[in-house]
């Protein structure tokens, strides 16, 4: 099927497609095979239906647009191979000539992959931050695992940093108690007050059992949320926390290890990989953006604009499923990038449009290098799918049908092997000089991830 290309912009192009009548043939005969099965003619049995009387009963021109309907798509295909173009979206199909038993030809116009030259990777440099310290971690997982196997004995002491709290909470306003920001038999640890009223540990700290303290804060929750209000708390309880000893017997309570040395040792190994890891993502993130500064393209303008309103509309239901607006958002989080709705939405745009030049980068590094994607590392992303959303992997084998997710998924390997090799050929150091081996890192959906992000 002859085509050629016209370059209209550097993203751009203009494919015309000719499909002679011979090439066309098996499509037509599909065409008025398919109309002959589901048709009902006197004096012919179903299927067995001439093509001159289907095209007297029904037109010729139906048979032809159905057969030409089918045919586009590999005839596209076939283009964009020849020419090695690499659209970014769908193409804007237009028939313009169609003469009967001779030639059908159209035109389609698509936003393509933009050329990308590729910087030396050997040049990059990044730096990241120095390993966290491995003992510190270990303790901190040790002490967490502490308080949740602690037991609790109610006291009739003052409260201190530590106890546990049962609490009755009710707020006012102008003094009218406000109903959703009533609540009773909340459990609260003195000196962890995320998430909590401003101002709850100071009032409560302290008290006794049965003790009252009043103070003012703005409401995290409820429709009267960002709203000041002035609190009552009154201790119900206060209950001290016993701590385990981190002995032979803890071990063996909280893992499948006899001694509690075996215990921090397998804590330890955990904590290393851990710290591996991270430092391998920042390395990661840190690269990426290293070699977007080096490389310069246009973007599709079409492409950018339906990726920025995805990413737009896919934030805000986010926050709608979380009852928040980008205001209140932002007076939640106290977000460093942003400090109105206006910054926030540019540094969303701005992630969204490193997101997509990444992508590409990573897309024309892997062709390339003629990167492939194996059987088994698919199985292994299905795996992976799986484990993070509680399903079973056959479920997401059936989704990924479903919704012909293969590509993508496809896709999202190969950019995290091509992001790995960009990582092992560039400079990654500490911020105390030394080098960080990125040679080791582990391709996952949480790289890919980091990649797209």
């Amino acid at each position: 099927m002859p085509s050629t290309v016209e370059k209209l912009n550097p993203t751009r192009v203009k494919l015309t497609v000719e499909i002679p009548f011979a090439d066309l043939k098996p499509y037509l005969d599909k065409a008025y095979k398919e109309i002959a099965d589901q048709v009902s003619i006197p004096g012919f049995r179903k299927g067995k239906v001439p093509a001159t009387v289907i095209d007297q009963r029904f037109g010729r021109g139906v048979v032809l647009q159905e057969a030409i309907n089918e045919a586009i798509p590999e005839s596209y295909n076939a283009a964009i191979d020849e020419h090695k173009v690499y659209p970014m979206a769908q193409p804007e199909v237009e028939i313009t000539k169609l003469e009967d038993k001779d030639v059908v030809e159209y035109t389609a116009e698509v936003d393509i992959r933009p050329e990308v030259k590729l910087p030396d990777f050997e040049k990059i440099e990044a730096t990241v931050e120095a390993q966290s310290s491995i003992d510190e971690l270990v303790d901190e997982r040790i002490e967490l695992l502490r308080q949740r196997f602690a037991t609790q004995k109610d006291v009739k002491r003052k409260s201190k940093k530590g106890d546990v709290l049962t609490l009755n909470l009710t707020a006012t306003k102008d003094g009218e108690e406000l109903d959703d920001a009533t609540a009773e038999g909340i459990t609260y640890v003195i000196g962890d007050d995320k998430g909590m009223l401003d101002g709850l540990d100071k009032a409560v700290k302290g008290l006794k059992t049965g003790e009252v303290a009043n103070f003012t804060s703005t409401l995290v929750g409820g429709a009267h949320r960002g709203e000041e209000a002035d609190i009552e708390v009154t201790v119900v309880n206060v209950q001290e926390q016993e701590l385990p000893e981190v002995d032979d017997e803890f071990a063996q309570l909280i893992s499948e290890f006899d001694t509690v040395e075996e215990m921090k040792e397998d804590l330890r190994a955990g904590a290393e990989q851990q710290v591996r890891a991270d430092q391998i993502a920042d390395a990661r993130d840190k690269v990426l953006e290293a070699v977007l500064e080096k490389v310069d393209f246009e973007l599709p303008e079409g492409v950018l604009k339906s990726e920025l309103e995805a990413r737009r509309a896919d934030v805000e239901r986010q926050l709608a499923r979380g009852g928040l607006t980008v205001e209140q958002y932002l007076e939640q989080t106290e977000e460093e990038e942003a400090e109105t709705v206006e910054e926030f939405w540019a540094d969303m745009d701005k992630r969204s449009t490193d997101a997509l030049r990444a992508q590409i980068v990573l897309d024309v590094y892997a062709e390339e290098n003629n990167i492939d994607v194996s059987q088994q590392e698919l199985t292994e992303l299905i795996f992976r799918k799986a484990q993070q959303s509680g399903t079973s992997p056959q479920d997401e084998i059936n989704h990924m049908m479903e919704h012909n997710h293969m590509p993508e998924w496809m896709a999202e390997i190969r950019r995290g092997k091509a992001l790995a090799l960009i990582c092992a050929a560039a400079t990654v150091k500490d911020a105390d000089g030394n080098a960080v081996d990125t040679a080791l890192a582990t391709v996952d959906s949480d790289e890919d991830e980091a990649a797209s992000e």
